[in-house]
């Protein structure tokens, strides 16, 4: 029985072998049946290229961009989606962590055990060390960190040595691409702004509405940036501030601010010096007159020489320009610079108002106002400017045969001046911060420390002072008289500034081996009238 079952097993084995052929068969052949003929224009572009015509590649690109577009919103909207999450996350670790650590125990104080958790809580923390939303109580005014203050394409800074320039070009490329960085990060805030950053413009900022920026490093903290974007109208601003705390930028807030509405209060304490205020009054008309139309001058005057002179210049420049925006405030005192700022602030009776304490031989520009507006807020922040205080003239242009005019002294070089980072004479605050803190000290006459009390109220306060050189506000030279009734404090700052304000270094010391160089001159010539002899 067992051999009888040989033959149909094999039969059996055969049959199966022959429907799996088939099914093969079968197969191949739907294959050959459902693929598509193949496109020649794919294989041979070349020769495809022939039949259609420019319509029909644009409409390719076309529907190529709308793929990318789709595609670029489509993780545009994961992102947005997986930071979501992302926060949500910290949010619930830093309740679990809080849930964790008993009372009284300093999570972010010590950062040698730090769990990887902790970091965006640590980064916050050192936000709020800063001076970013409110102003840190400093013992005097020495221990303020500047601010250095840059354009799309200068930077001005304070710190210079014998080899840098009050006004120069990022040279390296670390400096360059931070501030580039900064920049780009700020118009990504603006053009993508979060819901509580407000509405989007329906225009997109560009890289040209960058108008002005300032920065500076604490050690212990990080670097924080202010930036300013204007938009069409003039007026107009978008303000972001960031800020690396050691780290990669993160964003503090990003706001509208309306300057239109915002009157500067420009206050002149002055004493004779007829001339110099017909000078002033020049560059007032160019630039709040003529230009800005968002200003009033309040001028308070000390004795009666030359106070005629100076009613008459008032008074023509108001008929010739249609302008009532100015006050003249005679004093029967003496002298007092704190004095006459205060006389001019008390002065004004329209509420709350933006503040420039000016002195008659300042020079400002049309950017500068708006400088002044950017960066001071009531009850929030002062703005005290470091000016650029130019050099004697005479001394700088002494080997041409004529003087420049004044509109081609207005430059930042070394041997054309010097930032003046030791006065605090020029300042942008509101009239209700200077009352709050109690004005000046009045039982100080004369010269300069009455700024300086000012001033430490101010750092001593919850208000942030800003304080950072500006382009376009310059100290015009003019000879300084220390008179003998100072005190020997004052006398000595009055000396100190009337040798920094002759002129620089290089020139100053061209000055003082002018002997020996006239002297070399000298040899030099009369050996080459000997070798012409021989």
């Amino acid at each position: 029985m067992p051999r009888r079952g040989f033959p149909l097993q094999g039969r059996v084995r055969w049959l199966f072998l022959g429907l799996f052929l088939l099914l093969v068969l079968l197969l191949f052949a739907y294959l050959l049946e459902c693929t598509p003929p193949a496109d020649v224009s794919l294989v041979l572009p070349g020769l495809a290229a022939e039949t259609y015509g420019k319509e029909y590649y644009q409409a390719l690109l076309q529907e190529q961009e709308e793929r990318h577009s789709n595609r670029a919103a489509s993780l545009k909207r994961q992102i947005a989606q997986l930071k979501q999450e992302l926060q949500e996350m910290s949010e619930k670790l830093k309740l679990l962590q809080d849930k964790k650590e008993p009372p009284g125990v300093q999570g972010l104080g010590d950062t040698k055990d730090q769990e990887p958790g902790d970091l965006l809580d640590y980064l916050h923390s050192q936000i709020d060390k800063a001076e970013v939303s409110t102003g840190a109580h400093l013992p005097s005014e020495y221990a303020l960190v500047p601010f250095e203050s840059f354009t799309s394409s200068k930077v001005y800074q304070l710190e210079m040595g014998l080899t840098r320039h009050p006004e120069e070009k990022p040279v390296r490329k670390d400096r360059r691409d931070e501030l580039v960085e900064v920049v780009e990060a700020a118009l990504d805030i603006i053009n993508n702004p979060d819901e509580e950053d407000g509405v989007e413009d329906d225009v997109p900022m560009q890289r040209q509405t960058y108008t002005e920026g300032l920065y500076r490093t604490e050690r212990d903290k990080g670097t924080l940036y202010e930036l300013f974007f204007s938009k069409e109208d003039s007026s107009s601003f978008h303000h972001v501030t960031l800020f690396r705390p050691f780290g990669p930028v993160m964003k503090v807030r990003s706001v509208s601010l309306e300057t239109s509405g915002m009157i500067i209060n420009i206050i002149v304490p002055l004493a004779g010096r007829v001339d110099t205020f017909s000078q002033f009054l020049q560059n007032f008309r160019e630039v709040c007159v003529q230009q800005d139309r968002r200003v009033h001058l309040t001028v308070v005057y000390f004795g009666q020489d030359g106070l005629r002179e100076v009613k008459s210049s008032l008074e023509r420049m108001s008929r010739e320009e249609t302008f009532s925006n100015y006050t003249l405030i005679p004093v029967e005192e003496e002298f007092s610079r704190g004095r006459g700022l205060d006389v001019g602030a008390h002065a004004w009776k329209k509420g709350d108002v933006l503040m420039f304490f000016c002195d008659v031989d300042i020079h400002f520009t049309l950017d500068f106002l708006n400088t002044c507006r950017l960066h001071s807020a009531p009850n929030k922040k002062v703005f005290y400017p470091v000016v650029f205080s130019l050099y004697n003239p005479a001394i700088v242009y002494g080997n041409l045969e004529l003087t420049p005019p004044i509109e081609l002294q207005l430059i930042h070089k070394k041997d054309a001046g010097f930032w003046r980072d030791f006065g605090f004479g020029m300042t942008c605050q509101y009239r209700s911060d200077f009352l709050n803190i109690g004005g000046f000290d009045l039982e100080v006459k004369g010269w300069g420390v009455e700024d300086v009390h000012l001033y430490r109220k101010y750092l001593r306060s919850d208000l942030i002072v800003v304080r950072t050189p500006v382009s376009g506000l310059f100290h015009m030279w003019h000879e300084k008289q220390c008179a003998d009734e100072l005190t020997p404090e004052q006398y000595r700052m009055c000396i100190q500034s009337k040798a920094m304000n002759e002129a620089s270094h290089s020139h100053l010391g061209m000055l003082v081996f002018r002997d020996e160089i006239e002297a070399h001159l000298r040899k030099q010539a009369f050996k080459t009238e000997s070798k012409a002899e021989d």
